[in-house]
């Protein structure tokens, strides 16, 4: 059951909340989108296809819809809520140039993350004359800027393998061009002392002994690949909500045991799609890339390496890019306490949290607690 909200409407563009309860594995049937689109979710997790590509959106990556689109979905994790930007043809060609979007898919950084949700706090205000068509100018340069041929190479559902994209190249963490991506790489970020995080090192370290690049592990001790059976929309049956994220991993690892039986090697997108959704479900696999690697049935360098290539951006940052987005959910919701909220998303301390928000976002805490409040009369 999906419903809509409309929040806001402005000259050439509205602005709505949509909230999906849909709870399937498989592709609905086709729909046709009406309108230019940006789709920015949340909370929650999805499978869009479109022109045949199948991606997953979460809140680390959003999508452009056209009109006359093709669209199918799967909710194989339950609902979701999405906030949807739709634009006249000629707000679009205005602000994004004539022709199609260069990819579906984009990237969400904590940058634009954040506007985002100022966009969001805009529409509350009630001035659409300006704050939130400025708010809207804001948010919608910042994602065409991942577009650009310079942005960071992020659609997920291209089929790509792991070759790099011509071009590719980002702004937030620039993608290692050695055939051993530097994991951990950003100090600023390091996991807390003893966390599994720290497997990272070892994993540069695996990577780099004489043949271990090509090194697919098998499944895990136990694990029956017959057991997690797929659909067409690429995700496994799951049980309750607390094992969503064990299930949709099972089958990717499942999936990539059945392609060394014969059928050939999994894409990039694949393995780094299979990640994504590990990691916003909280996995326990996923608390290091050793763990998350043997989960998927692939070696920690192809993992890192498609990862990377993929995404633009190190498993590393991405770990902490999600971290910094739930930060950003309690800070909104107005968080009393920075010491708590950096123990219970894992950083060292409260030290740890501000460095690496600030890293993600360029505002500290305190100041994104002033961003993101309800505008006062």
């Amino acid at each position: 059951m999906r419903s809509a909200v409309r929040l806001a409407a402005g000259d050439g563009f509205h602005l709505d909340a949509v909230t999906c309860a849909d709870d399937h594995r498989g592709w609905s049937a086709a729909e046709l989108g009406s309108a230019h689109r940006l789709v920015l979710v949340r909370r929650g997790l999805f499978r869009r296809k479109a022109d045949g590509r199948a991606a997953v959106i979460d809140p680390t990556m959003a999508y452009l819809g056209v009109p006359g689109e093709e669209e199918h979905f799967a909710h194989p994790a339950g609902g979701d809520v999405c906030t949807s930007v739709s634009l006249t043809p000629e707000l679009w060609h205005t602000l994004a140039g004539e022709g199609p979007p260069g990819r579906p898919t984009l990237y969400v950084d904590a940058r634009l993350d954040l506007a985002h949700r100022r966009f969001l706090v805009a529409a509350r205000g009630g001035d659409t004359a300006f704050e939130l068509a400025e708010s809207l100018l804001s948010l919608v340069a910042t994602s065409l800027a991942q577009l650009t041929p310079t942005s960071t190479p992020a659609s997920s559902g291209s089929g790509a393998t792991d070759a790099p994209r011509p071009g590719a190249s980002t702004t937030e963490a620039s993608a290692p061009k050695t055939t051993a991506p530097a994991l951990g790489q950003e100090s600023i970020e390091a996991p807390a002392p003893g966390s599994r995080g720290t497997e990272a090192t070892a994993g540069a370290a695996l990577a780099s002994r004489p043949g271990t690049a090509g090194v697919m592990p098998g499944p895990r001790p136990g694990t029956d690949a017959a057991a997690s059976r797929t659909d067409d929309a690429g995700v496994g049956g799951v049980g309750g909500a607390d094992t969503r994220g064990r299930g949709v991993a099972k089958a990717y690892a499942a999936k990539g045991s059945a392609s060394r039986g014969g059928g050939g090697p999994r894409s990039g997108a694949v393995i780094a799609d299979a990640a994504r959704e590990a990691i916003a479900a909280d996995h326990p696999a996923a608390g290091g890339l050793m763990s998350l690697a043997e989960l998927l049935a692939v070696s920690p360098y192809q993992l890192s390496r498609a990862f990377t290539r993929e995404l633009g951006v190190s498993l590393t940052h991405y770990r902490n890019r999600v971290r910094v987005g739930r930060a950003l959910d309690r800070l909104e919701d107005g968080e009393p306490s920075l010491a708590g909220l950096a123990a219970d998303l894992g950083f060292a301390d409260q030290a740890h949290l501000t460095r690496t928000i600030r890293h993600h976002v360029g505002h500290t805490p305190t100041a994104l607690r002033r961003l993101l409040a309800p505008r006062t009369p």
